[in-house]
Order: C-alpha cells, then structure tokens, then sequence
C-alpha cells in the first residue's frame, strides 16, 4: 500500500452529514463533457405526494439538461476535478445520465459511464444492512451493549449497537491517532483489532447518545459483531447477504487492494501535489470504508437503501429515525444513513475518490454522484459541491445540504 498523506488520511471516510460544506469555489481549469439525456422512463401508476409549498420535480427536458451540464462543468472547473459521472433519474421525468472531465490525467482518457469506483464511507450503508438483517432474525438487537460481542472497549457495557451505527457512541475515531498516522505513511495494512487499539488507548470522548461526533471505529465494531453473529467473514456476509439479494453486479467488499477494470485513476492531494492514490489498500477503512461499485449499481442501491427492501418495515423505520446532527438546518443522521433536505443516503471520500448516492423519496428522484478526486476545496467535499449545484436546478425546495456556511468537518 502505499502511504497516505496525513491531509489525505484525515479527509478520507469522514463524510458525512455533518461535513457537508458549501461556499463558491475559485479555480479554473478544463472541462470535456461526455454522453447524452437518456429517453424519459414510463410515468408510474402511482406519485409519491409533494408538499404543498415545494416545486415539483421538473421534466429532464433538454432545456433542463443544458442547465445542468454548464452547472455541472462550471463545478468541475471550479473544484479542479478530473473528472465526474452523475445520474439522476426521476419516474414519469425522465434521466440524466452524463460524463464530464477525464478517467486518467496522463493519458486524458474520457471518463465512462460503466467504470468502477472506490466509494469510501457509502460502506457504511452496506455493513449496517448487514447488521439490521440480523436484527430482523433475531441474533442481535440494536440495544445489545456492544461489550456482549466486543471484549475490552472503553464503556462497553453502555455503548449499544444503536449508538455505534447513529455515531453517538462517544468512541475516539482511530483514523485520529498519531501513531496510527505514523503506521499509514510507512505503508503498513491493519487488522480490524488493530484499528480499534488505535481508538481504544484514548477513552471515551463523551457519554452514550449524549453527542453526534462521526467515527470510523463504530463501524469497525459493528463488523466484528457481524463476523461473530455469522462465522463467515464481513467481506462474504455483505457481499452475499446484502448485495447478491440487492441485485447489485458490480459491487463488491474486497479482500485486499484489487480493483476491477474498468476504473478510473483516481487523485489525492499530498502537500499541494496530486497524487495517484489509484491501488491503495483500503484495509485501514474495512468495514467503515472498503467497498466498490459503480453508477448503475449505486442508482438501485439508493431506492433500497431509503425504502428499506431487504428490511422488515418496522426495522426500516429505526433506520430512518434521524437525529439532528447540528449546525445543517434539516439534516439528520439515522442508524448508518443521513437524511438532508429531505435526501436520503450517504456520502463517501476515500484517497483518491468521492462519492454521493442519495434518494429524495417524494418525488422517487435518485442522485448519483462519483469522482476520481477527494481533494478538498477550501476545506469542503467536492462531492457536496456537485450536490448542491444539481439539486439547485431540480429540487429548489431540497438543496444539498441547504447550508451556505463553513461547518467542522467530522474526523
């Protein structure tokens, strides 16, 4: 594996909620744009209800289309990023399905719609419907203290599995350490035990449920529980018992660095230099972090997420009870998913790549966002930046995130 940048290391898999930071970008740079409006999908039987005071979805007319592509390319400029896939798909308005920018830098091949990507924190979205289904039969239950699967954690006998998946467990976020930094930059892979031990030697930051602080080391727990209940690895439980049933094809949980073809290069930041961080080993991300998957995979994989189609109805429905975060007006995070402006999913930065899968269930709009950089610009995610550019067109009532103002962002 390569070594990671510290800048990079702290950047990666904290995307979430209540990071999402937006304000103008200022740079400059090229922009090939790639790929066409898709024909408009059947109008449904039935309309989910709009509120009264919202705009309705629009029609992904040509008009509407050209709107988004100088949206989009002025982002792509401004953000400096190589290159960027997006689609968004609304029942009875059609689909926009575009690419913009380039898949490698040295060669300045385009970017494509069917590659591969590395996406980071949206893991989280995976291992925690693992988790749920064992709810669902009865193995575990979501207010079990995780001190009952997980030997040796600081307040272990109070923190449940709830806390852990709606990060307000209190637990130090192991990607923070800096001896666990000093272990990265020398190229060194982990063991989940390993992470932990980085968390665990600094306590506990506050009680259970008292905060909403994002941390890595939640996740990792929750898949060491996973692995328990189960006896089969994390990697063989998500990709056979969540993605197999999801009908997803090209998503996957990986054993080690590899990365199916097509994918694009991806690029990080180390010191003001890019960086190709393409084969880095996500190892140090596993449970929080690791996966793959591409457009149409992550298109399906939001309606399921948000409706809650590999859950019992009443399980979905924990998911879904968000709570604020702080400082984003409308945004909350449930059990391992966000809900902002009314969006639901998850994000995900991983060295190298970004991503956004969200679902606006009122309108059954889905928004898919993917990147071949997780450079920040000034201090914020691209991918929000992309977000808010988009849903400025066709959801005014539900911006992404709906906040114009610099937040902390989560470690």
């Amino acid at each position: 594996m390569n070594p990671i940048p510290v800048r990079v290391r702290r950047a990666a898999l904290a995307a979430a909620a209540a990071a999402l930071l937006i304000a103008p970008a200022g740079t400059a740079g090229a922009v090939f744009a790639h790929g066409a409006t898709a024909a408009p999908t059947p109008t449904p039987t039935t309309t989910a209800p709009v509120a009264a005071d919202d705009t309705p979805f629009p029609q992904l007319t040509p008009a509407v289309a050209a709107k988004l592509d100088a949206a989009i390319a002025k982002t792509l400029r401004e953000t400096k990023v190589p290159g960027a896939v997006v689609g968004l798909w609304a029942p009875g308005k059609g689909s926009y399905v575009k690419t913009f920018g380039v898949s490698d830098k040295a060669t300045k091949a385009p970017m494509a719609t069917d590659m591969n990507f590395r996406i980071g924190s949206e893991t989280k979205t995976f291992t925690v419907t693992a988790l749920l289904q064992l709810v669902d039969q009865g193995k575990v239950g979501l207010d079990d203290p995780i001190g009952k699967y997980v030997a040796g954690v600081p307040n272990g006998d109070r923190i449940t599995l709830r806390e852990l998946a709606g990060m307000r467990s209190g637990l130090y976020n192991y990607s923070e350490d800096p001896d666990f930094d000093k272990a990265l930059l020398a190229g060194q892979t982990f063991t989940p035990q390993q992470l932990l031990d980085y968390s665990f030697k600094h306590g506990v930051q506050f009680a259970p449920d008292a905060e909403f602080e994002y941390s890595n080391t939640n996740l990792i727990l929750l898949g060491l529980v996973i692995e328990k209940i189960t006896g089969r690895p994390l990697r063989q439980v998500i990709n056979e018992d969540v993605v197999k049933p999801a009908g997803l094809r090209h998503t996957l949980f990986p054993t080690g660095a590899e990365y199916p073809r097509p994918h694009p290069q991806g690029y990080t930041d180390d010191g003001g230099k890019s960086v190709d961080a393409t084969d880095w080993d996500p190892s140090w991300a596993w449970a929080a972090g690791a996966m793959i998957s591409d457009l149409e995979d992550l298109r399906s994989w939001a309606k399921t997420l948000a409706t809650g189609t590999l859950l019992k109805p009443a399980t979905q429905a924990q998911r879904l009870a968000v709570k604020p975060i702080g400082g984003i007006p409308g945004a909350g995070y449930g059990l391992g998913i966000f809900d902002v402006q009314g969006w639901i999913g998850h994000n995900g930065s991983l060295p190298g790549y970004e991503s956004l899968t969200v679902y606006l269930p009122q309108e059954r709009a889905t928004m898919v966002v993917l990147l071949n950089t997780d450079s920040l610009v000034d201090g914020q995610e691209p991918s929000t930046l992309f977000g808010e550019a988009i849903t400025s067109i066709v959801t005014p009532d539900h911006v992404y995130p709906g906040k114009k103002e610099p937040l902390t962002r989560p470690r």
